[in-house]
């Protein structure tokens, strides 16, 4: 386990993350197909002001597999993860299918939940957008290839974007004799995928400071989404960056720290 990094037990999960700062503590979770790693800039950042304790969800990163993969489950895994960390309440910010997790949380578990933050995501059902690229990585013999080039350009037909391409990459690793195998639970994700597009609702309400951030550029929250934020999460505020898509953090990560700052620093 990488320096910095710790883990919770429970006997379904254990789940990876990583702890960095001191302060107040924030919880960070990831997009599908993503891990930690992709938020170390801004976790670093953000450790300046805040504990961050960046997290795998199950079947990403370093995370276990597990054939079981809800917006219920996972929260319950990060529920777990604030016992082990003995947090009583944190802040959550959640990307993507990590938004919807953190809303999950929120939902479900208002104790926990000091302030949320939901980057690019609505508490909506969602079409099958990613349908083609899981498609197209299970479709890939890795036993075939002895370089990562020949299988980023192998996914080019289904994923024309470079940049996603090479994230879609990071999820790629070697067993001990050098073969390729994708870190993230492929089949999984596979089956439980229509249950990834399902909309968060548990019949609740959040009534803690919520703060939404979308990208100006990006389709995933319109205002025609506001009305059910408002309902299930009534002290909610958006707020759209200019200049950013869906990768928010990763696209303009100064004014998205500013944002995450201020919001948790107001009272």
């Amino acid at each position: 386990m990488p320096p910095g990094a710790l883990s919770y037990c429970r006997a379904e999960m254990q789940l990876h993350s990583q702890s960095l700062g001191a302060g107040p503590p924030l919880l960070i979770l990831h997009g599908l197909f993503g891990s930690l790693d992709n938020w170390n800039t801004v976790s670093r950042k953000l450790s300046e002001n805040f504990h961050v304790i960046a997290a795998d969800l199950r079947n990403h990163g370093l995370s276990p597999h597990s054939s079981e993969m809800s917006f219920e489950s996972m929260a319950e895994d990060v529920a777990e993860l604030m016992v082990t960390h003995k947090l009583p309440t944190a802040f959550v910010l959640g990307h993507s299918l990590g938004g919807k997790v953190a809303m999950e949380l929120a939902l479900r578990h208002q104790d926990k939940v000091e302030k949320l933050i939901v980057v690019d995501i609505a508490p909506r059902a969602y079409a099958s957008r990613h349908r083609e690229i899981l498609d197209a990585m299970l479709s890939l013999d890795l036993s075939a290839f002895d370089s990562r080039k020949p299988i980023e350009e192998a996914l080019a037909p289904a994923v024309p974007e470079l940049a996603v391409r090479q994230f879609l990459l990071k999820n790629l690793t070697r067993d001990p004799n050098g073969r390729f195998h994708w870190k993230i639970n492929l089949p999984a994700i596979d089956r439980n995928y229509p249950h990834l597009n399902e909309a968060n609702r548990v019949g609740r309400k959040f009534n803690k400071p919520t703060l939404f951030i979308r990208g100006a550029l990006s389709d995933y929250l319109g205002e025609e989404d506001f009305p059910l934020i408002e309902e299930l999460f009534p002290q909610a505020e958006i707020e759209t960056l200019p200049g950013a898509g869906h990768w928010v953090h990763a696209e303009v990560p100064d004014i998205f720290v500013r944002t995450v700052s201020n919001f948790l620093k107001s009272n």
